[in-house]
């Protein structure tokens, strides 16, 4: 007799059925694993053993074969070990088959014969519902669990023994509950900040309409401050953003204690990050920072620092929205639907540009700085600011300027004007302007006649490329939605245009 138990493998967040077959039958005893396992899963043999014999289980001696089918689908990670010990308890009369058949599991094994938690249970649960089958998955993956529907039968048990008492009858496990991750940390305030006015009114035009966003200036002049108050002025996660999320965020195994967060992702990875760290891949195809940052934000901080091809790999993922990861026999699909902000130093002294300052280097320092910032990237920015030095006059100042809550109110009025305007047209899937496609915005973006004719005279100006042109448009419709206009206007087109503008410290970068 075969006993059976479904289990998934992992492609990106989807998740893939895998059945798990177990036949214990006479001959040499040995226990051998098939089916393309990787190192962790051949190595669940002896965490099986193990837990099984804690539980008060001892193999047959006899030949026992595991095979994880489809056979040619590669099998990766520790949570094949619940799948195949339920399946031996099966094949040994230890369980009854009915109950196990209707399930999927996943789950690592503990020697003791306790269920530790494992990364991608969310995606897990998604697919057993698709399936019409319940879950049995570790205990501190149940509020995790919860989330995929309110009508999945899940069983979260800490250990085999509970597992099988609730089998017997004699102990009864009640189904976890959804958990949000409480937000007790308290994000900074834009209030902190003194100056930098034209600074965080692009912060705030950035936030209303999801831009990428370049910051540049010196030393010290509050870059890195702006983009850590970002977060704070970001609308809330919709349902279906924070499932999209999570389910990236569980693969990754970066859920803790299985509860979701709210909150918009912010993603600030050091310029020493690799090409495999910054979108993903590995010998597991792991996600990376592009998409851990989906539906939040990329904060690159010192972008000139980080190596060019690593920043070079962000222009698909950054037009895409997706990363996809292909390997010798199979493909990973990533979403990554991330806003970019990035801050830097004008040259590598970092003085550039200010009153007074001589560099013994020249226009050269600049020159070489900046051109590590290919032409393509930064065509791909739709907000470009300069940054200057903090006076001590304004330091000393009171602060005077807003908070984060009251600019969070004009970036959520003006988001909600962008996805009532998005659902009406039938693109449920986009919910700011700088998602928006180059048909869609040449639509609801049309400029009246001076702002159109202010733009083509720019356009040829300042040489815009057709995708700017169309981010120029994305940026005026966002401050035209700032201020509840119907039309986007010639200041909105004039406005827009100024962030565009490669001047200063940017034109050696554009």
């Amino acid at each position: 007799m075969v006993a059976r138990v479904t289990t998934v493998a992992f492609e990106g967040i989807e998740a893939v059925p895998v059945d798990v077959q177990v036949l214990i039958a006479p001959g040499k005893a040995g226990f051998n694993i098939v089916g393309l396992p990787d190192k962790a899963v051949a190595e669940s043999r002896e965490r099986v053993q193990a837990a099984l014999h804690a539980s008060g289980l001892a193999l047959p001696h006899k030949r026992i074969t595991v095979n994880l089918a489809p056979a040619d689908l590669p099998k990766e990670g520790s949570h094949y070990d619940l799948p195949v010990a339920l399946a031996m308890m099966v094949a040994m009369g230890a369980l009854p088959a009915d109950a196990i058949s209707a399930r999927l599991v996943l789950g690592e094994l503990a020697l003791d014969g306790r269920i530790t938690k494992v990364a991608g249970v969310l995606p897990a649960a998604m697919a057993a519902n698709g399936l019409d089958k319940g879950l049995i998955c570790p205990a501190a993956c149940g509020a995790e669990a919860a989330w995929a529907s309110g009508e999945l039968d899940i069983l979260a048990p800490d250990c085999l023994i509970a597992l099988a008492n609730h089998f017997r009858g004699s102990q009864v496990l009640s189904r976890p509950k959804p958990a949000l991750k409480p937000a007790d940390d308290v994000l900074p305030d834009l209030a902190d900040i003194k100056g930098q006015e034209s600074a965080k009114r692009a912060l705030e035009i950035a936030a209303a309409g999801g831009h990428n966003m370049v910051m540049v200036g010196p030393p010290g002049s509050g870059k890195s401050m702006l983009a850590a108050r970002l977060p704070s002025i970001l609308p809330p996660l919709s349902p279906r953003e924070l499932l999209e999320v999570s389910m990236v965020a569980s693969i990754a195994g970066d859920l803790a204690d299985g509860r979701l967060c709210d909150r918009r992702p912010f993603r600030a990875p050091h310029h020493s990050a690799s090409m495999a760290a910054m979108v993903g891949g590995g010998v597991r195809a792991r996600p990376g920072e592009v998409s851990l940052a989906h539906h939040g934000v990329l904060f690159l901080d010192e972008l000139p620092e980080f190596t060019p091809a690593v920043l070079d790999s962000l222009r698909q993922p950054i037009e895409a929205g997706e990363c996809i990861i292909a390997r010798a026999n199979h493909r990973v699909r990533y979403p990554s639907s991330f806003q970019l902000v990035a801050a830097m130093n004008p040259c590598r002294c970092g003085h550039a540009g200010e009153p007074g300052h001589t560099c013994r280097r020249g226009a050269r320092c600049a020159a070489d700085y900046q051109a590590r910032i290919s032409g393509p990237l930064m065509d791909r920015i739709d907000i470009r600011i300069e940054v200057p030095a903090v006076m001590a006059s304004d330091l000393i100042a009171p602060a005077t300027g807003e908070t984060s809550a009251i600019v969070a109110e004009r970036v959520a009025a003006a988001r909600g004007i962008q996805v009532a305007r998005f659902k009406a047209a039938g693109h449920d899937g986009v919910s700011c302007n700088a998602q928006a496609g180059a048909a869609m915005i040449e639509r609801i973006a049309k400029p009246d006649a001076g702002g159109q004719k202010l733009l083509q005279d720019a356009a040829g100006a300042m040489q815009l490329s057709a995708r700017g042109y169309h981010r120029v448009l994305k940026v005026a419709r966002t401050l035209a939605d700032l201020d509840g206009a119907e039309t986007v206007g010639r200041l909105h087109i004039a406005e827009a245009l100024s962030y565009r503008m490669a001047g200063g410290a940017l034109a050696l970068a554009a």
